[in-house]
C-alpha cells in the first residue's frame, strides 16, 4: 500500500470512529508506529487531522476548518474526477452558481468555450480567470471576505442571493451523511449555502468521498433536496445506496 493510500484510509478511520490511533493502524497496516505517526504529521500538515497522545482526531471534531490551500492539495485527482463528470450538469446556455471551494474551482477551469453562461459566485479566487473569457458573464456577490475558504459571506451576500435564480447550483460540502444531510464547519457559510439551494431550479453537490459520513457543526441543506451528488469511486457502494435513497442521484466519478 502506498504512503498516499494509507494516509486516506486513516482520514476515513478517524473521521468514522472520532480518533485514530497509533498502535491499532500500526497492526491494520503491518507498519512500524513511527511510520504511522510519520503518516500522521503529513496529514496534520495537511490540516486534515490534529496530532493528540497515542494518535490524532479530525479537525472537525475541534471545530477546525483547513485552509482552501491545505484543501487544495488533497485528493487532487479524485477532484478533477468529480469535475469532468459535473459537466454534464452545466447546460448549454443560461445562468449556474458556482459555490466556493476547491472542487467546484476545478469545475470552474474546464467550464466549455462554446456555451453562453453567466456564473453567480461567492468565491473570490475564480472570477480573475473566468472573466477573461469572453462567453461568460461573472458576478461575484458581494459580502465580508472570510480569509480561510476566500467566500464571501454574511448579509450582503444573502441579500443577493435572494433576488438571484439560476438553472444549477454547484455546490461544495465539508460534510454529508444521510442522519445530518449537508454540514460545514462554518455558520456564515452554512447561511450562504442554503441560500443558493433556494436559488437554484437543480442542486449539485460536489464532495469527494472523505466527505460521506462526516458531520460539521454547521447543516445547510437536506440530501432531499440535492438532485445529483457527483463524487468518486472510493465512496462505498452500500453507502451509496443509502444515499441515493434519501434523495440525490450519485455518481461515483
Amino acid at each position: 500500500m502506498y504512503a498516499q493510500e494509507r494516509q486516506q484510509r486513516i482520514v476515513e478511520r478517524a473521521r468514522v470512529e472520532g480518533r485514530a490511533d497509533v498502535a491499532e493502524l500500526a497492526a491494520e497496516f503491518d507498519v512500524t508506529t513511527e511510520t504511522v505517526r510519520r503518516d500522521l504529521t503529513v496529514l496534520e500538515r495537511h490540516g486534515l487531522l490534529r496530532r493528540v497522545h497515542g494518535g490524532a482526531i479530525p479537525v472537525e471534531r475541534l471545530g477546525f476548518e483547513p485552509g482552501l490551500a491545505d484543501r487544495d492539495a488533497v485528493m487532487t485527482a479524485e477532484k478533477e474526477r468529480i469535475a469532468k463528470a459535473a459537466l454534464a450538469e452545466v447546460p448549454r446556455e443560461g445562468a449556474i452558481l458556482l459555490d466556493a471551494g476547491t472542487t467546484t474551482a476545478r469545475l470552474a477551469e474546464i467550464l466549455p468555450n462554446d456555451r453562453e453562461l453567466t456564473v453567480v459566485t461567492n468565491a473570490v479566487p475564480l472570477v480573475a480567470s473566468l472573466a477573461v473569457r469572453p462567453q461568460i458573464t461573472v458576478l461575484l456577490l458581494g459580502g465580508k471576505v472570510r480569509g480561510r475558504t476566500m467566500a464571501a459571506v454574511e448579509d450582503w451576500t444573502l441579500r443577493a442571493l435572494a433576488d438571484t435564480f439560476v438553472d444549477v447550483a454547484f455546490l461544495g460540502a465539508n460534510g454529508l451523511s444521510v442522519e445530518r444531510g449537508l454540514t460545514t464547519p462554518d455558520t456564515g457559510e452554512a447561511s450562504v449555502k442554503r441560500a443558493m439551494i433556494h436559488a437554484a431550479r437543480r442542486v449539485v453537490v460536489l464532495a469527494d468521498h472523505t466527505k460521506a459520513g462526516n458531520d460539521c457543526l454547521a447543516r445547510f441543506g437536506e440530501l432531499a433536496e440535492v438532485d445529483c451528488l457527483i463524487t468518486d469511486s472510493g465512496l462505498d457502494a452500500e453507502l451509496a445506496e443509502r444515499i441515493a435513497s434519501a434523495g440525490p442521484k450519485v455518481v461515483r466519478a
